[in-house]
């Protein structure tokens, strides 16, 4: 199977396989956006520390040269309502508009709901994240141009004994699916893996400890979704180790940065594809 980190591009949330014994309470995603009239690429990522919640943004061009990048430290989430400007590279800059004021969160770093993060560049909406109707409560993001960013790829730590589950959405106006993980190394001879979407099954691999690295072409909705599975440490190393699943579909964001150069309308052409990495680590 080809190495996990050769199956993203420089541009797309990078896998890193971790050797780490503990996991993180981490999720990062990237989106496709338009800045200047051109495409880029806007990575957000949410963590939480003792402190509270930590942002960090950072936003490349199509020749993957950061543009800019920012944090917003736990500590000015205490004000849970604000704003910070990032100076662009090559002149001009971009607000971070944030309201976590009535933000809902669950176990991980990222809201749920009643909260809105915003990027504006000169009157036009970069990206925006949360309600919508929040916007109307600032002057700036109720003025400025309707964005039309794509999440193109997700990365995030789930946490499970024997089962863990995720959601995605694999074409940017698809439905959201639900997934589901199961493998119990625990005491099993012969382990197996299978993977569920929306409770239908669509993969199953058995011999596990054969063929704990692999690869397999799955349909959702009718659409390929390319799987690769590595859960190496949950058989060989601790039982508390990290496997790694990648789901993809559609057209990389590889190949859709080479079409930079193209008309507008062209690059508007293009459906996106979707992908999501998952670090799931077994709880005791």
């Amino acid at each position: 199977m080809r190495d996990f980190a050769s199956c993203l591009s420089h541009g797309a949330v990078q896998v890193a396989h971790t050797s780490s014994s503990g996991g993180q309470n981490l999720v990062r995603c990237a989106y496709l956006a338009r800045l200047r009239g051109k495409p880029c690429r806007v990575t957000v990522t949410w963590t939480k520390v003792a402190m509270g919640q930590a942002l960090a943004i950072a936003i490349h061009d199509c020749s993957k040269r950061c543009l800019c990048k920012a944090e917003v430290k736990p500590w000015l989430f205490s004000k849970m309502k604000g704003s910070k400007v990032m100076e662009l590279d090559g002149g001009g800059d971009v607000e971070i508009i944030w309201d976590l004021s009535s933000a809902k969160f669950a176990a991980g770093p990222e809201p749920l709901e009643g909260f809105h993060v915003a990027l504006v560049h000169d009157l036009e909406v970069v990206l925006v994240l949360g309600d919508l109707h929040k916007q109307e409560e600032h002057r700036v993001l109720s003025d400025a141009s309707h964005s039309d960013a794509v999440m193109i790829a997700r990365k995030e730590h789930i946490y499970a004994k024997k089962v863990y589950s995720a959601k995605a959405r694999f074409l940017d106006i698809g439905q959201l699916h639900h997934i589901s993980i199961e493998c119990d190394t625990a005491g099993v001879r012969d382990p197996s893996l299978e993977i569920r979407i929306d409770k239908k099954k669509v993969l199953q691999v058995k011999r596990l400890a054969w063929k704990f690295r692999g690869n397999q072409t799955i349909y959702v909705d009718g659409l390929p979704v390319e799987v690769l599975w590595d859960v190496h440490d949950w058989l060989f190393t601790s039982s508390s180790g990290c496997a790694v699943f990648l789901f993809r579909s559609g057209q990389s964001m590889e190949k859709f940065l080479r079409t930079c150069s193209q008309n507008e309308k062209e690059a508007q052409a293009h459906r996106f594809g979707f992908t999501l990495i998952l670090n799931a680590w077994k709880t005791e």
